[in-house]
């Protein structure tokens, strides 16, 4: 049996305070003596400061709105030109240093000319690059975004979780 695989429970009772002095806590039951944190009813918050005004008063509200979807990467018109091969997906952009994962979604927007004839099979392109491309002998097909392989996505996963908590 290994150290990981042992089944141990704890089984510690929970301690009674208050049941004589040769209990351990007994008398003032670890509350120390005398003022606010010795009587009954006791209520701070966990931002209590001792009567002064509390930090969290003292700080502005953050507002406005904050969204979570994840931003599409963007990918320009005449950058296309870098890329080799007559499909270009996700992943060829990414072989070709455009984007920075193939795993979320991509946006081609219009700048400069485009000379290739290539099929581009990604998630969005604006109406003027689905023209140009049109215009240069080649095709536009919009498409899902492609999803990690399942041998990455635990890692994936783990490696966000780790990085919400700190």
């Amino acid at each position: 049996m290994k150290y990981n695989q042992l089944n141990v429970e704890s089984s510690k009772s929970k301690k009674r305070v208050g049941r004589g002095i040769a209990a351990g806590q007994g008398k003032t039951a670890g509350r120390g003596t005398k003022g606010q944190g010795a009587r009954t009813g006791k209520k701070f918050g966990a931002s209590f400061m001792g009567g002064q005004r509390q930090l969290v008063q003292a700080v502005p509200k953050a507002r406005g709105f904050k969204s979570l979807r994840v931003p599409a990467q963007v990918v320009y018109l005449d950058q296309l030109n870098e890329v080799t091969g007559t499909t270009i997906d996700n992943q060829s952009l990414f072989d070709a240093g455009l984007i920075v994962t193939p795993y979320h979604t991509v946006k081609i927007i219009g700048r400069g000319e485009y000379t290739g004839k290539a099929s581009v099979r990604v998630q969005a392109a604006s109406a003027s690059v689905r023209d140009a491309l049109k215009k240069a002998g080649g095709a536009f097909e919009k498409v899902p975004t492609p999803t990690l392989p399942a041998s990455n996505r635990a890692r994936d996963n783990k490696n966000r979780e780790s990085r919400k908590s700190s």
